[in-house]
């Protein structure tokens, strides 16, 4: 029987066609809206005649797809029975779950991935790769096919030849060299090869060469070299060796604040943070005791710990995680600052805007150019999160600092407290002293001990003023609070943004004239030419803004590391004060009792010489008694908490009572 021809407003039983979904080298994918249950098939045909390898090809995906269940691969379904006989050339369907937010065709059609996902993007893609690694279809077309997926999300096209379909391409690629991983067709028609992944991308220096490796084993035109030799101890292909040990390395990636310039380093197991501070210092210049490395927070990384601490688990890629480089022995940076390397054919269109050139290879230089103001955008983006982490580290130095400080004018408060109770305590007792001298008690020597201690305490009082740093301290928690509400404190790059969605604009433009009857038409880059100048200048402005700003939260962290000595010192000098004070009043209290029992046993030794009860002056006694009571009570007022046990006061007073009597 006769398949019915195909056509576009086709209906199968409940099954209505909706949309193409894409086109790929041999099939059309379609979307199929069933009524009455709203379920929704991507379904993908066949639309040529095949070669009987390429048919075996087309079952063998089929087989494959049906087989895979992980959550970032497209799940298979079953055909409906409705549905099987528009298949054409006796090939099957391929029926999958449908995506609303599109395939990876689609992502890598965005204009902002044209020159490749991003590094992380990569890196997972890899890492899904992965899970074909023991299953018994992986043979060396599926290399193949994995390479050049590879290729295109790390660059935006496809490796051979991108222009032209397969049948075209073919025989110019066959000759290629064993490691070349990409043609391009010059304008002259010439065939350029290369071993190396193209600029620009958005992989970092650590991961070019290890992938160029892995594209070179899985992209070899002969089949039988293809995936590399069996290694003896896995029974792997070499290819996924490579994979394996791209997808296991430990890479610090660093943004250095000096320079704007992005350094990834590959860990070894168990390397210290000071061996990785070592690397650093080879690489940049700045000396390890001079380099301070702070997370995304603030937060500086602890020396004692190893260096994986730069690496957060499950996160890869430097668009994902970096570590921010500054360097201690400077508060001003002011450059030079590493710009974006600048592709070689958008710097061709900025010497020669007015050059025509067909629109096909326009899309591909503009492709570029919007890479290159996307990553200007990008660099500005990543420049300011390393900004907001140094104000984010300058407000945890600031809490420190308001700790220190309370803790200062804490102390500092004690110690006045402490000196305004000696010197009225001194003064008192030194009043009392002369009055008690009609009695005949003295010592010179006391007496002179007692007028240099309060010498002293004078002079401890200039200790105890803080004022001039507190001062300062408020002044520059002020200045930090202005940094804070800075316009400069918050993101300036809408009119980077505004620009990037411009020069998109274009590119859309140009990608959409590509399809048209006039694809074969020229055109100038004046447009884009400008767009990109604008970028340029504007990043330009808004980096001077933000090192302006940042010199300014350097500065400011630098005054209050200069201001946390002093603290320390002014405390150290408030606590030897408050000790030494303390101890004037402890020997000047034991001075003042070693007196008084003096005193007593001299009032004891005449009582006891004395011819009769009658003879004993009582005022005199009575004197003795209130002298020592006011002594007692005056005690009781110290600050200072002794052990007065030894006095024996209650047994004395009561003699001198029983004589008075």
């Amino acid at each position: 029987m006769e398949k019915p021809p195909f056509r576009q407003n086709q209906h199968c039983g409940d099954w209505e066609l909706k949309e193409r979904l894409g086109m790929g080298g041999f099939a059309h994918v379609y979307l199929y809206l069933n009524h009455e249950t709203s379920d929704k098939l991507a379904v993908k045909m066949c639309r040529l005649e095949l070669t009987p390898r390429n048919k075996d090809r087309w079952s063998r995906e089929i087989q494959i797809m049906k087989k895979l269940n992980h959550i970032n691969v497209v799940t298979a379904r079953d055909v409906p029975e409705e549905m099987k006989h528009i298949a054409l050339n006796d090939l099957p369907l391929l029926a999958m779950e449908y995506c609303s937010k599109g395939d990876l065709r689609k992502m890598l059609s965005k204009p902002e991935n044209c020159c490749g996902l991003k590094e992380s993007e990569v890196l997972s893609l890899l890492h899904d790769v992965e899970l074909f690694e023991t299953k018994p279809y992986t043979v060396t077309v599926d290399y193949w096919s994995f390479g050049t997926m590879v290729f295109e999300c790390s660059c935006g096209f496809r490796p051979f030849l991108h222009n032209l379909q397969p049948v075209q391409w073919a025989s110019k690629v066959r000759n290629k060299g064993p490691k070349d991983i990409m043609a391009v067709e010059e304008q002259n028609g010439e065939v350029r090869f290369s071993t190396h992944l193209p600029y620009p991308n958005n992989l970092s220096s650590t991961l070019l060469e290890p992938m160029e490796g892995l594209l070179q084993l899985m992209l070899k035109w002969d089949p039988v070299q293809r995936g590399g030799r069996l290694c003896a101890d896995s029974k792997k292909p070499q290819c996924f060796e490579v994979l394996e040990q791209i997808l296991s390395m430990k890479v610090v990636h660093l943004l250095n604040m000096t320079t704007a310039q992005v350094h990834s380093l590959q860990l070894d197991p168990e390397e210290s943070l000071h061996s990785l501070q070592r690397r650093i210092e080879a690489e940049t210049k700045i000396t390890v005791v001079n380099q301070e490395l702070l997370q995304e927070t603030g937060v500086s990384l602890d020396p004692r710990k190893p260096a994986a601490e730069c690496v957060l688990d499950g996160v890869r890629g430097w668009d994902s995680y970096i570590v921010y480089l500054f360097d201690k022995s400077l508060t001003k940076y002011s450059g030079p600052l590493s710009a974006r390397p600048l592709p070689d054919k958008v710097n061709s269109i900025l010497q020669e805007a007015k050059t025509q050139l067909p629109l096909v290879v326009l899309k591909k230089v503009w492709a570029e150019a919007v890479s290159y103001i996307c990553g200007l955008k990008e660099d500005y983006s990543r420049l300011f999160q390393g900004q907001r982490a140094a104000m984010l580290s300058l407000l945890r130095y600031n809490t420190n600092l308001t700790g220190c400080k309370n803790s200062m004018f804490g102390f500092s408060q004690q110690l006045k407290a402490k000196l305004d109770f000696f010197k009225s305590s001194i003064q008192y007792d030194l009043e009392k002293y002369s009055d008690q001298m009609h009695y005949g008690i003295s010592s010179e020597k006391m007496l002179k001990a007692w007028q240099e201690n309060e010498e002293r305490a004078a002079a401890f009082a200039q200790v105890a003023e803080v004022g001039h740093l507190d001062e300062e301290i408020m002044a520059l928690h002020s200045e930090i609070v202005e940094l804070q509400r800075s316009p400069y404190a918050r993101r300036q790059g809408d009119k980077m943004e505004q620009l990037e969605e411009k020069a998109i604009e274009l590119y859309k433009h140009l990608k959409s004239r590509c399809k048209t009857p006039d694809s074969d038409m020229c055109s100038d880059s004046s447009e884009m030419v400008k767009a990109i100048i604008q970028t340029v200048q504007n990043q330009d402005k808004v980096l001077k803004d933000l090192y302006t700003h940042l010199s300014k939260i350097l500065l400011s962290k630098q005054k209050i590391i200069d201001l946390f000595p002093r603290i320390k010192k002014t405390l150290e000098s408030i606590k030897e004060a408050d000790n030494t004070v303390m101890q004037m009043q402890i020997k000047r209290q034991r001075e003042f009792w070693h007196l008084l029992k003096i005193a007593c046993a001299q009032n004891s030794s005449r009582n006891s010489i004395a011819a009769s009860p009658e003879s004993s002056n009582p005022l005199q006694a009575s004197h003795w008694s209130h002298l020592m009571q006011d002594a007692a009570e005056e005690q009781a007022k110290s600050i200072v908490d002794q052990d007065w046990s030894w006095t024996k006061y209650d047994t004395l007073s009561t003699k001198v009572k029983k004589r008075s009597a």
